[in-house]
């Protein structure tokens, strides 16, 4: 197989089962991340022999105003930037079934990149802004209100919800968001969907960073949405 190269996930993981919470034990995740990407630097890649194998680590954007024990910091990045090629940060699911809201705040995702880089855009490790792969889902969510429940829904999914309910699509000025209500068997449902707003104003985000895209993922979204990309 002739792969440019690997994308891990494994931070997410380690904090659901407390591997980060331990001193010794995060030094050794680290370490483990180091030498993979040391390992496949050392490999050159059969498409082309003059670049090396790339290692691309998917890290979970911060869900407070700062950083937990736990979640992926500026120096864990300082620690990994010579050894990785990139971080895919996931910049999506913010909301759930029992949280119901938008996927991506647009002031989530500033204030994710904040805490990654360890400042703004003028100090920190901004200069490692070019490594990041900022998350953009393609996907929306489908939640009712009353129980609790409900979960993503992608782009079909979607264009079946607009049909069947005729909803009068509203913009959310905070979350930077479109998002409908509806009814169905006296059940109140709020879908959040991207939309050609709400991705323009997010790819304006990675470009006043310098960074670079991760989208999860092709083929959920809407066909009209790769004009913008």
């Amino acid at each position: 197989m002739e792969y440019d190269g690997i994308v891990l996930e494994s931070w997410s993981r380690w904090a659901r089962y407390g591997v980060l919470h331990d001193p010794e034990m995060r030094k050794m995740a680290l370490e483990f991340i180091k030498r993979l990407g040391q390992a496949m630097h050392s490999v050159n890649s059969m498409k082309n022999a003059s670049h090396h194998l790339e290692l691309i680590y998917v890290i979970p954007a911060p869900h407070s105003q700062n950083l937990a024990e736990y979640d992926f910091g500026p120096q864990d990045l300082q620690e990994l930037s010579d050894s990785i090629d990139g971080l895919s940060l996931m910049t999506y699911d913010f909301s759930g079934p029992q949280n119901p809201g938008p996927n991506a705040p647009l002031s989530w995702i500033h204030s994710s990149m904040q805490l990654l880089l360890g400042g703004n855009n003028e100090g920190g490790l901004v200069s490692h802004a070019h490594m990041i792969f900022l998350g953009m889902n393609l996907y929306g969510n489908d939640f009712v209100l009353s129980e609790g429940s409900g979960g993503a829904i992608i782009g079909r999914d979607y264009l079946s919800l607009l049909e069947k309910h005729r909803p009068a699509l509203r913009w959310d000025e905070k979350s930077a968001e479109h998002f409908f209500i509806y009814s169905h068997e006296n059940l109140q449902h709020a879908v959040f969907y991207p939309s050609l707003k709400s991705i323009s104003m997010r790819l304006d985000e990675a470009r006043a960073w310098g960074a670079s895209l991760s989208l999860w993922e092709i083929g959920q979204g809407l066909d009209y949405f790769y004009e913008l990309l």
